[in-house]
């Protein structure tokens, strides 16, 4: 008798939990059915340093460059772990560009080249400015290589573009150019 008692307490136990009506979606405070799926870029830390894209993105002179890597739909790749290195042209750069490039690439259309741009100017890895010597190629993430030049004590990638900052991430370093790297035609 003891043993079916305590049978029938554990089952009602079980059963009063199995109907239980708050879902595990609603305690946690989400959705029941959500189809929004949130990347790297979307997870929230007050607590790490900031990464390549929140840096980018707190930079006035980089307002053009994050508006690229938005449209080209890499705010999640570049908010990973990396390690990164990513060249990145200020506004000024860009504006030295034939008019209307920049908005060209930002069309619908033009978003493979505007990534195939970006990819151009990020290596997998991170290259700090002491590790770099004349004459050094480096593959970056779209296949191509970038050749780094020392000239007058200044390192130039491509022979033109001159990194003028570079600035640690949480997960890379960002070197800030004065030029934008365009990649050959293949």
């Amino acid at each position: 008798m003891k043993i079916q008692f305590t049978r029938l307490l554990i089952a009602s136990i079980v059963l009063s939990a199995c109907n239980n009506s708050t879902p595990i979606d609603k305690e946690i405070g989400s959705a029941p059915n959500a189809t929004t799926t949130v990347g790297q870029s979307g997870v929230k830390d007050d607590v790490s340093s900031p990464n390549i894209v929140q840096v980018a993105a707190g930079s006035k002179d980089h307002t053009t460059l994050v508006a690229a890597v938005k449209a080209a739909g890499l705010v999640d790749a570049l908010s990973n772990a990396g390690p990164f290195t990513v060249y990145a042209p200020t506004n000024e750069a860009f504006d030295k560009l034939p008019k209307g490039t920049v908005e060209g690439l930002l069309e619908p259309a033009k978003i493979e080249d505007l990534k195939a741009i970006l990819e151009y100017h990020t290596y997998v890895g991170v290259l700090k400015t002491e590790y770099l010597n004349d004459g050094q190629k480096f593959e970056q993430v779209s296949g191509q290589k970038i050749t780094i030049s020392i000239k007058n004590n200044k390192i130039y990638v491509n022979g033109t573009a001159e990194i003028i900052a570079s600035i640690p991430t949480s997960n890379g370093i960002i070197h800030v150019i004065n030029e934008v790297l365009l990649p050959s035609a293949e």
